[in-house]
């Protein structure tokens, strides 16, 4: 078996065996594209990798690429590798207060970003400084293993910056990535669409791991519907990655049905909950077995897997565990009986070796026997089929009947003129919390409230259906699509009342209430 080394490493080796082929193609919504071969991207990154280090970065360090998708990205990340140094990704538009708190918490050597704002005793660098590096050698550089090498940037529960750090060497050894990767439909080889932002985890790691595989990246700029189904056509996409909230923004594409999508191999998905008419319509587009969906946390203490063809015979499952065990649990930290809801705590097969640690946080919830929570609800069938219902603060109480925000979200989300969808809960008199919808509409569709409310009574019962509904012109979600709540639940609680949540919460002004 060939021997592990480190991501910068396997770029200079693949390099090697083959120059000349396309490694990454940048694709922007508007402008030209532009590609770079191995050689082109094992040179630059050389070149980078000597620019961080004669600022600092080495072992031991970290350097932080807050840039937006473009080769800089790469290259940065490529180069502090080489230099031996572990990249922790971050969103270019963190304002102020959170860059200075996460600079706090990282004490990074290094910010390669456009659009921060610097901090006394760390180097920031922008793209015209990443790549204006002409002069510096481009040859080989010793080979290096990054330990740790990647670390991810979550905001945590309690809304506090947290980063989770990957304790373990960050290598790749050719073929280990495939083999953990097959089921997912990921192989040697492959073209791969990268239109997720790469300060997400996903993103970041499979298309990295994609460039250890030998695939042809195609990276956009930014997400846009239209843009990625051109460039699965142009350049015969075979492995892409995409969150439910871009699948469904594809889906509502006009003349979406025409488009040539004969080359993927797999739609892969994760990072929020899959509303079932959106899953079913991607497995008609593309058949069972190239709709694959994965549960799991950046901790990776385990995680679940299912094929389209599983889920059509098990409707709203995220899978079973992949190498992982998986238990539910009750507040006393008692087995729960299948079928109940209860707090999901998965422990992984394949390593005894911590996964995870945390900056800025206590570590999660560990059980005697190694079976750790990130605070996940969900229950278990007979077969070990896992299915998920909300974070507990998230769990809507009408009355002592728990309510699922995701449930009637899903709901909402077939009508066609909702384009994106959040449910709260808001304060009620009577029952405690009432159910409240915050809807974003689609391009040039107008639908009210009562249409709307109409639509969830003929679905949903009762106690599920929103008694109230606010429109906005865009939801508080994050680059990887998934919702931040904390942005939504209104301060306003009368019946039609238009929201007056603190400006730094809305991503968007408000639109009236129909």
């Amino acid at each position: 078996m060939a021997e592990a080394v480190g991501f910068g490493t396997r770029i200079t080796l693949i390099a090697r065996s083959s120059p000349d082929r396309p490694a990454l193609t940048f694709a922007p919504v508007a402008g030209p594209e532009s590609v770079y071969t191995w050689a082109e991207l094992d040179a630059e990154s050389n070149r980078a990798a000597r620019l961080l280090a004669s600022h600092g970065a080495g072992p031991g360090t970290t350097v932080v690429v807050a840039l937006r998708n473009g080769p800089a990205h790469f290259l940065v990340s490529i180069g502090a590798w080489k230099a031996g140094a572990m990249v922790l990704p971050l969103k270019p538009s963190l304002t102020p207060r959170e860059q200075a708190a996460f600079l706090d918490l990282v004490r990074p050597v290094i910010v390669a970003a456009d659009e921060w704002e610097g901090a006394p005793g760390t180097v920031f660098l922008g793209t015209p400084q990443l790549t204006a590096t002409g002069h510096l050698d481009a040859g080989g550089l010793p080979p290096i293993v990054p330990h740790p090498g990647k670390a991810v940037a979550s905001g945590g529960s309690t809304g506090r910056p947290k980063v989770i750090v990957d304790p373990r060497p960050w290598t790749h050894r050719p073929g280990e990535v495939v083999g953990v990767g097959s089921p997912l439909g990921f192989r040697h080889g492959q073209t791969q669409l990268v239109a997720g932002a790469l300060s997400h985890n996903a993103p970041f790691c499979w298309a990295h791991f994609g460039l250890c595989e030998e695939h042809h990246l195609v990276l956009t700029d930014r997400f846009d519907p239209a843009h990625s189904l051109r460039l699965i056509e142009r350049h015969r996409v075979g492995f892409l990655f995409m969150a439910p909230v871009m699948m469904q923004r594809v889906m509502k594409l006009p003349g979406v049905e025409h488009a040539d999508l004969s080359s993927v191999e797999t739609l892969f998905h994760t990072a929020a909950p899959c509303p079932p008419w959106l899953k079913r319509a991607w497995i008609e587009r593309l058949g069972p077995d190239r709709v694959i969906e994965r549960f799991g946390a950046s901790e990776a203490v385990g995680n679940t897997r299912i094929t389209g063809g599983e889920w059509l015979t098990r409707p709203g499952s995220v899978g079973r565990g992949e190498n992982t065990r998986i238990r539910i649990l009750d507040d006393r930290g008692a087995d729960v009986p299948v079928g109940e809801v209860g707090e999901i705590f998965m422990r992984a097969l394949h390593t005894d070796e911590p996964t995870y640690e945390y900056l800025g946080a206590e570590p999660a919830t560990t059980t005697p026997d190694g079976y750790t929570s990130v605070g996940d609800m969900g229950w278990l069938d007979a077969d070990g089929y896992l299915y998920l219902a909300d974070r507990r603060p998230d769990m809507i109480n009408i009355g002592g009947v728990n309510v699922y925000p995701a449930e009637v979200e899903a709901v909402l989300s077939e009508h066609p003129a909702v384009g994106d969808v959040a449910v709260v809960g808001l304060p009620d008199e009577e029952y405690g919390q009432r159910v409240h919808a915050v809807v974003k509409l689609a391009a040039s569709v107008e639908a009210g409230a009562a249409e709307l409310i109409a639509f969830c009574r003929e679905r949903l019962s009762a106690e599920k259906v929103p008694r109230g509904v606010e429109f906005r012109d865009r939801l508080p979600r994050d680059e990887a699509g998934k919702l931040r709540r904390r942005g939504l639940v209104p301060v306003a609680h009368a019946e039609g009342a238009e929201s007056s949540v603190p400006p730094d919460l809305v991503e968007g002004p408000l639109k009236e209430n129909r």
